[in-house]
């Protein structure tokens, strides 16, 4: 005997014999048809009135550049979700191969994607907080978000970091099923073909979708999933075959259960609200390659994890930036350049000129201090000398124009660090940046920033 389709089967639908509820609402003829094999019974219920979920996606689509900003992607940052749903199966269980999925992405993302490229979300299935308890997935994920994930609330933001996606490394639930059928490039890291139905649409996206390979390398395959999607046709087909039509005809549905006419203003759905702004709050200490390519150009590849290892993807000069708030607190004496980012005004640190020179007297290793004061400013004070303002186009507007300014910081450290012994060659070297400007790659996009002194003195 077949196994009972989820939601179609009899004990889902019928008491006593009888169909359990009036109307039984489907998004696709498709559906229909299986509801008809699986419970006849409850056949006479079903009403074709769309996906309203899914109608709010569509609808908010114009939008997406918004949602991108509220989690904190900045412009040239890949967005890549994780997504699960519930079972002992998913990719937050054990995908089915006895193994810790998640975890094993996370300690990999941390080696293997720079911070100023990418950025990563997790959006789990409200059983899975359920069942474990907010307090545990937050332990669980604690060095995760510590190094830049954020974690998406399960009920109000999933639909908005889906839209806002670039990539999701997700399962058979059906949030992944809704970003394949919004055109998203989807790596299945977690596929049990035996818990679905065999006939539903979703088996089929689950032979035809691309696998996760855990022995290649992770961020080859997000780069080639990007590079070479091309959007499968079933599941933007079977989602709903009545797009942007769910709200007129459920509320037609609602009013004829009542027998009380409709009301004269067009039906509509509740447009998706903007979320809070979540900003890349890593503070994991960053292992920072940099290369001088040229007069006043410098390239910087920030890491969230463990130090590089040396190769022909890791060559240049490594040094070690660490925010202020970091929980290694003993990388703090080892650092190079220690940053942290704040309001100018906030009283606690007095100013940037002030904190900078604070954190340059109590840590006598470290070389360059860095606030981060907007979006695309941060005030840096190097040894010896005054305080520097960095700003990057883009600044006088508030908008997000680049990376992270602690990655300026890092790249005028990287800049003088290459001047010849000497203070006076050291003086030479800042007075170049200061004249010139820098200019500072982060992956395949270059950045401008000026650097000019801190005016008014603060």
């Amino acid at each position: 005997m077949p196994a009972p389709v989820f939601g179609l089967a009899p004990e889902w639908l019928l008491s006593q014999g009888a169909p359990v509820a009036d109307a039984l609402v489907l998004s696709h003829p498709e559906q229909y048809e299986r509801l008809r094999i699986a419970c006849p019974e409850a056949a006479p219920t079903a009403v074709l009135a769309g996906d309203p979920c899914f109608d709010r996606m569509l609808a908010a689509r114009p939008y997406r550049e918004r949602f991108r900003r509220a989690l904190g992607v900045r412009p040239g940052q890949q967005l890549v979700l994780l997504n699960s749903t519930w079972s002992s199966e998913s990719l937050f269980g054990d995908g089915g191969g006895g193994g810790d999925v998640v975890a094993a992405l996370l300690d990999r993302v941390s080696a293997e994607f720079p911070v100023d490229e990418y950025r990563f979300a997790a959006v789990l299935h409200p059983n899975i907080w359920h069942g474990h308890g907010p307090g545990q997935i937050r332990a669980w994920l604690d060095r995760a978000r510590r190094g830049g994930l954020a974690l998406i609330d399960p009920l109000k933001g999933w639909r908005q970091a889906l839209l806002a996606a670039d990539a999701v490394i997700g399962d058979h639930g059906s949030v992944t099923y809704y970003a394949a059928a919004l055109g998203t490039p989807v790596l299945l890291g977690a596929a049990p073909l035996d818990a679905l139905d065999p006939d539903a649409p979703i088996s089929a996206f689950m032979r035809e979708a691309p696998r996760l390979d855990p022995d290649a390398s992770l961020s080859a395959q997000i780069d080639r999933l990007i590079r070479r999607h091309r959007p499968l046709s079933g599941p933007a087909g079977f989602t709903t075959s009545v797009p942007g039509e769910s709200a007129v005809r459920l509320r037609r549905l609602f009013y004829s259960m009542m027998g009380a006419p409709e009301p004269g203003w067009p039906a509509s759905l509740k447009p998706l609200p903007l979320p809070d702004y979540e900003a890349d709050a890593a503070t994991l200490p960053f292992h920072v390659l940099s290369r001088v390519l040229g007069p006043g150009e410098v390239a910087v590849s920030r890491r969230a994890g463990p130090r590089p290892m040396a190769g022909p993807d890791h060559d240049g000069e490594l040094h070690v930036a660490v925010h202020e708030d970091t929980h290694d607190v003993d990388q703090l004496d080892l650092a190079d350049v220690i940053f942290r980012d704040g309001a100018p005004d906030d009283p606690r640190f007095g100013s940037p000129s002030a904190w900078t020179a604070e954190v340059l007297r109590r840590h006598q290793g470290c070389s360059l201090a860095a606030y981060v004061t907007g979006p695309s400013t941060c005030v840096v004070r190097v040894r010896g000398e005054e305080p520097l303002r960095v700003v990057a186009p883009g600044a006088d507007a508030g908008g997000m124009s680049g990376p992270d300014p602690a990655a300026y910081a890092s790249a005028l450290y990287a800049w003088l660090a290459t001047a010849s012994p000497g203070a006076a060659a050291a003086d030479k070297r800042l007075g170049q940046a200061m004249a010139g400007g820098l200019s500072v790659r982060t992956g395949t996009r270059l950045h401008r920033v000026r650097i000019v002194p801190l005016t008014p003195p603060e």
